[in-house]
């Protein structure tokens, strides 16, 4: 299962919901669960140090010559079943989302969560590639106006509830027709944990009771 999470929109809340549902397929998945950074600040939101080397996008970039475990080998490991593969050096490419996605597919009892971050053509590949397309979206207009436009349709949104919106989940659905699969809501607490780089050891409840459906 390859679960894809992206947006429209940068400051999204993109790369919280990845990182948690990436630390809850690891725990509920028999052979762990790997986590695919495009955006850049998924090490951070987990907790760990940047790593130093090679990441997804000098892979890349090496193109079809380097050994076929090359990927698998530049993975760190972030703790309780999961992986890291940092997204590298250089800017996101246009092309390149099906050698990605045979490279990242999980074995049977595993998981794959990419974070793809802001719409990208990679990203983009990623998403509709996926096997559970998830839109991260804020109940924004500007947003769901740029949702309806994109060039694709998500499995799914997550959906972060702000306080004193007039949009919510039945108003998205009817915009973009699918399903809200889990409602995150604006939790002060959420952003202390994140702060704190605490998330992969104590994700906050709110959080993992929000994100329970969509994992």
């Amino acid at each position: 299962m390859i679960v894809t999470c992206w947006s429209v929109k940068g400051g999204s809340g993109t790369t919280v919901v990845a990182a948690a549902l990436s630390l809850l397929l690891a725990r509920r998945c028999p052979q762990g669960a790997v986590a695919v950074d495009l955006g850049g600040d998924l090490p951070a939101a987990l907790g760990l140090a940047e790593p130093a080397g090679p990441g997804v996008l000098d892979w890349l970039a090496a193109g079809s010559d380097v050994a076929p475990d090359a990927l698998e080998r530049l993975a760190v490991d972030a703790g309780a079943g999961l992986r890291l593969l940092a997204r590298g050096a250089g800017p996101l490419p246009d092309d390149g989302g099906d050698r990605l996605l045979a490279a990242v597919a999980p074995p049977t009892g595993a998981a794959a969560v990419v974070d793809a971050g802001p719409m990208s053509g990679l990203g983009t590949a990623m998403a509709a590639g996926a096997t559970v397309s998830l839109l991260v979206l804020r109940p924004c207009y500007l947003a769901l106006r740029r949702a309806l436009a994109a060039p694709l349709r998500p499995s799914a949104v997550v959906l972060i509830a702000e306080p004193g919106r007039s949009l919510d989940a039945r108003d998205v659905e009817d915009v973009l027709g699918v399903p809200v699969r889990a409602v995150v809501p604006f939790d002060a607490g959420i952003a202390r944990c994140v702060d704190a780089g605490l998330l992969s050891s104590r994700l906050p409840r709110p959080l993992v009771a929000a994100l329970r459906a969509a994992a």
